[in-house]
């Protein structure tokens, strides 16, 4: 009973949250319904996660990772577009602002809670170091490429690429996050499978005598269930998405209010958009399944990368006002920071609660650094 309940509300939540925003789509809402589509979104999210899961029960690692990250960044993509298309010169470092944040929030947030989460249950937290070193090695890669390089190019004024230059760039993006999911999926998908833990001690008696939860030994969804599940999950991205859209004016006006940079806008959308993941890789890595965890990290910023600046190449055709894509240099120290900080957690293929620490405290430094620049 307590199952069929639960699969009735990851069903109607999505449904309602989509009819909240399609009522209230373009338009300023009163408080209260601001605290109800809160609430949907909420849900939305929690929905999302557990049809991402249902779906990676059902197609096995890394595919299941795969298919959720792609599938936010895709709604992801057309979001920023929609804005940058409407707002203007308003708009044009959304891009930028908008994957500068998912890179940090992924490769310090959820990499940072999921060994968190990994190491409080067993003191080491272990995962395959040739998947996810060239997980990061491309991450990196487009990071520089498309964030950090138009700081230092010459061809177009202010941090920017020229035409050419944005071309080269969105080229080279696809090309890399095809191989990637080339190499992930086909050539070499066991680097990219859940480490073995059972030789590892567990921090508590509780824990080392606790059974396999009922999700590891649950039946394997049929392709019938899993189809809808698929479109559930895209259903309820696109709530999350929206939702987040039609609450930005008041996110925009309490930013406003207390005095903080226009900027911290973006990060609170990032926050929103990318809470699937958080929800789902912190999950995984309670059932000492850190791969997953980090293959949905890494997954979400390379996806977020390769997947937008292509499309924002594409866009720049209609875009009338200028398109900023090069990082600060309080940024640009983070991201060299975080990508050194990983390398170092990601080399040996075991994490402990130091290297969760330090990931946090990086996280930490981006969102104080939005509100105090």
């Amino acid at each position: 009973m307590l199952r069929y309940i639960t699969r009735q509300w990851t069903v109607a939540v999505p449904l309602l949250a989509l009819l909240a925003l399609a009522l209230s789509w373009g338009r300023v809402l009163p408080p209260v319904l601001v605290i109800i589509v809160a609430v949907l979104l909420a849900g939305a999210v929690l929905a999302a996660v557990h049809h991402a899961e249902v779906i990676a029960h059902r197609v096995g690692e890394p595919f299941g990772s795969l298919v959720l990250a792609v599938a936010v960044t895709v709604i992801e993509v057309a979001l920023i577009v929609s804005l940058m298309i409407s707002g203007g010169e308003h708009s044009a470092s959304l891009a930028r602002d908008t994957v500068f944040a998912a890179v940090m929030i992924t490769c310090n947030g959820i990499v940072g809670l999921s060994l968190l989460a990994g190491t409080l249950r067993r003191k080491v937290a272990v995962f395959n170091a040739e998947g996810t070193g060239g997980a990061l090695a491309t991450v990196a890669t487009l990071s520089t490429l498309s964030l950090a390089l138009p700081t230092f190019t010459t061809s177009a004024k202010g941090p920017a690429f020229s035409a050419a230059q944005l071309g080269f760039a969105a080229v080279v993006s696809l090309l890399l996050y095809g191989l990637f999911v080339l190499t992930q999926t086909v050539r070499h998908r066991d680097y990219f499978l859940p480490v073995t833990t059972e030789f590892l001690p567990v921090t508590t008696e509780a824990a080392a005598g606790a059974p396999a939860t009922a999700e590891e030994h649950a039946p394997r969804p049929s392709a019938r269930d899993t189809m809808i599940s698929l479109g559930l999950l895209l259903v309820a991205l696109v709530t999350v998405v929206g939702l987040a859209k039609v609450e930005s004016p008041v996110i925009e006006l309490a930013v406003s209010s207390a005095g903080l940079p226009q900027a911290v806008v973006g990060v609170v959308i990032a926050l929103l958009v990318l809470l699937p993941e958080t929800i789902a890789a912190v999950r995984a890595a309670k059932r000492d399944q850190i791969q997953i965890s980090l293959n949905l990290a890494l997954g979400s910023a390379m996806a977020s990368i390769g997947l937008t600046i292509p499309v924002i190449a594409v866009a720049s055709i209609w875009l009338t006002g200028p398109l900023v894509l090069g990082l600060g240099a309080t940024h640009l120290v983070l991201l060299g920071l975080t990508f050194v900080v990983t390398t170092l957690t990601v080399v040996p293929g075991r994490a402990t609660l130091l290297q969760s620490g330090v990931h946090l405290v990086l996280f930490a430094a981006f969102l104080f650094l939005a509100i105090s620049p």
